[in-house]
């Protein structure tokens, strides 16, 4: 008798673990507050960055929305800055993606590579800042931050469809 308790008790305990996991893999930790502020610190860098590429090479409306997500990304940063002030988080060093490195250089492209390369390379950045704040979300560290997260999320998945379908159309 006190084998079968032992086996069900394992049991229940291995289910109820994999329930606490969620989606993760093995060795991957939830995200802390300082980890989600410097990810969208990095993606703002980028969403700014791609404004300064298309001074070299892009037509009105790549500039146009250029202009619009780096201005999306100040405002972001600035919301973002005051839950890092409020909680006394210090953003470690990200990795910095390169905007140049990932578009066609703007010497080597004609117009419409340059722009399908521009929203091409948008939408690894944005899948990765929504992954970020999506792992964030399943075990948040603070509640401000959480919030904040809650409502960038539909905001940077209507931007990134928004991306995949233009680029489609070009």
């Amino acid at each position: 008798m006190r084998v079968l308790v032992a086996i069900v008790l394992v049991f229940i305990s291995t289910a109820a673990l994999a329930d606490s996991t969620g989606e993760r893999t093995p060795g991957e930790r939830a995200p802390t507050a300082t980890d989600v502020i410097t990810g969208l610190y990095t993606f703002s860098r980028f969403q700014q960055g791609l404004l300064e590429s298309t001074d070299l090479k892009g037509n009105a409306e790549v500039k146009n929305l250029a202009a619009l997500r780096a201005e999306e990304a100040a405002k972001r940063d600035k919301a973002l800055k005051q839950i890092q002030d409020a909680i006394g988080a210090e953003p470690h060093a990200g990795k910095t993606t390169s905007v140049s490195a990932s578009l066609v250089e703007p010497e080597n492209s004609d117009g419409p590579t340059y722009v399908k390369s521009f929203y091409a390379a948008q939408i690894p950045e944005y899948e990765s800042a929504i992954s970020l704040l999506e792992r964030y979300l399943k075990a948040p560290d603070n509640a401000a931050l959480a919030a904040f997260a809650r409502d960038q999320l539909p905001v940077l998945r209507a931007q990134v469809k928004d991306a995949e379908r233009t680029m489609a159309d070009k």
